[in-house]
């Protein structure tokens, strides 16, 4: 009789290589992994990361570019709403997982699979982000999900894999990284503790360079079009550029504390040098740009929007409407932003826009006004006090 099929969300870390060789092995399933790539990887790693799947036991092992879906579809939206979880995490891992689940999905579809499967342990967000798209868009198909359902720790992986002799980096498997073109996230030992930080060799991108640099980021209605003297058609291809330019002063590092969705809380190290650069620049922009209206409003649905993404609710129709909002946001956040990169952090240093609303044609804080005189102040504050001071003498306040 045929072998059942799975498809299996891989990445080639120790959670999804120890789901190879369980599924296999203990299981008897022939294994389809299948590893998305949201802009993370370079060739010769997806080649040896597709050598080490077929290795341990895949029957077929696929790469799927979603970068490009991945960027216009939601990191665009990340940036309109400078979301940043808790004011510290641009959404690395959560918004990319979202479209590997996606993509997983439809090759099970397209394969007509007996089962899908992920690498997620029982304690963390990953393992809601995948089953809600999986539970959404192929309910008919069983989640298999061996080290959630196993209850394995990192070592008990380890440990059965070298019981079957397979051969990988034990010490760099201490560390559980995700790669994107979003950030970097990293897991270890010290994330599990409330008083360590990760050791610089934890991160993928090592410092190169102590100089100190000005550039200059260009954005055309939300949207980063260029730096310097180079601009590109596509947004995308600004980023990717951007991201390896960045790279030497090895921008991003940092730990991020929050709620989980199963109610308990998660410390993650994270290396996201390009979208805390971009985030930062492109506030800085709307700051000038934007009414006090539309900046309060915009971060209140942007951290709800983020707050979605996290959870893996990214299909809910709710999502489509609050990018609708953000996108009207930003027609007029077109200017460029002067930055100062240094090893390890960056400085912003200000913005031109013909859309600046600092235009010292009405005026120069605290120095001078031309749209107004100081005897409409006095009104407008006689006014704006009539209410409060009303309450206050009805109501024999500080009497």
């Amino acid at each position: 009789m045929k072998n059942q099929k799975v498809v299996l969300a891989y990445s080639g870390g120790l959670d999804t290589s120890y789901c190879v060789k369980y599924l296999s092995q203990e299981r008897g399933l022939d294994v389809y992994t299948v590893l998305v790539d949201t802009g993370g990887f370079e060739e010769d790693e997806l080649k040896s990361i597709g050598e080490k799947s077929l290795l341990m036991g895949a029957k077929k092992h696929e790469v799927i570019d979603a970068t490009q879906q991945y960027y216009y579809e939601c990191i665009k939206y990340l940036v309109f709403g400078n979301v940043l979880k808790y004011s510290t995490y641009p959404l690395s891992v959560s918004s990319e997982r979202v479209f590997q689940a996606k993509m997983i999905a439809a090759k099970a579809k397209e394969l007509n699979a007996d089962y899908v499967a992920h690498g997620s342990t029982g304690a963390g967000n990953d393992q809601v982000r995948f089953d809600l798209i999986f539970r959404i868009l192929i309910p008919e198909i069983p989640i298999i999900t061996p080290v959630r359902d196993l209850k394995l720790s990192r070592q008990d992986e380890i440990d059965y894999l070298k019981k079957h002799d397979v051969k990988l980096d034990w010490e760099k498997a201490k560390y559980s990284i995700n790669k994107g073109i979003w950030g970097t996230s990293v897991g270890g030992e010290e994330t599990l503790t409330s008083d360590k930080f990760l050791p610089g060799s934890a991160f993928p991108t090592q410092l190169k360079t102590e100089s100190i640099e000005d550039i200059k980021l260009i954005f055309e209605k939300g949207e980063l079009v260029g730096f310097n003297d180079n601009n590109y058609d596509d947004p995308l291809q600004a980023l990717i550029k951007l991201s390896k330019f960045i790279e030497p002063w090895a921008l991003g590092r940092d730990i991020h504390v929050g709620d989980t969705v199963i109610g308990i809380k998660g410390r993650v190290g994270f290396e996201a040098g390009l979208p805390l650069l971009v985030i930062k620049a492109h506030q800085h922009l709307e700051k000038h740009n934007l009414t006090k209206g539309q900046i309060y409003w915009k971060e209140q649905l942007a951290n709800w929007y983020g707050m979605m993404i996290h959870e893996g609710q990214f299909l809910d129709p709710l999502a489509r409407n609050i990018e609708g909002f953000l996108q009207d946001t930003q027609k007029f956040v077109s200017g460029t932003v002067h930055v100062r990169l240094a090893p390890y952090r960056f400085f912003i240093l200000g913005m031109e826009s013909e859309h600046d609303l600092m235009s010292s044609e009405f005026g120069a804080y605290g120095e001078m006004n031309m749209a107004w005189s100081g005897d409409d102040v006095k009104g407008f504050t006689k006014i704006m006090a009539n209410q409060t001071m009303i309450y206050n003498k009805v109501n024999h306040i500080d009497e």
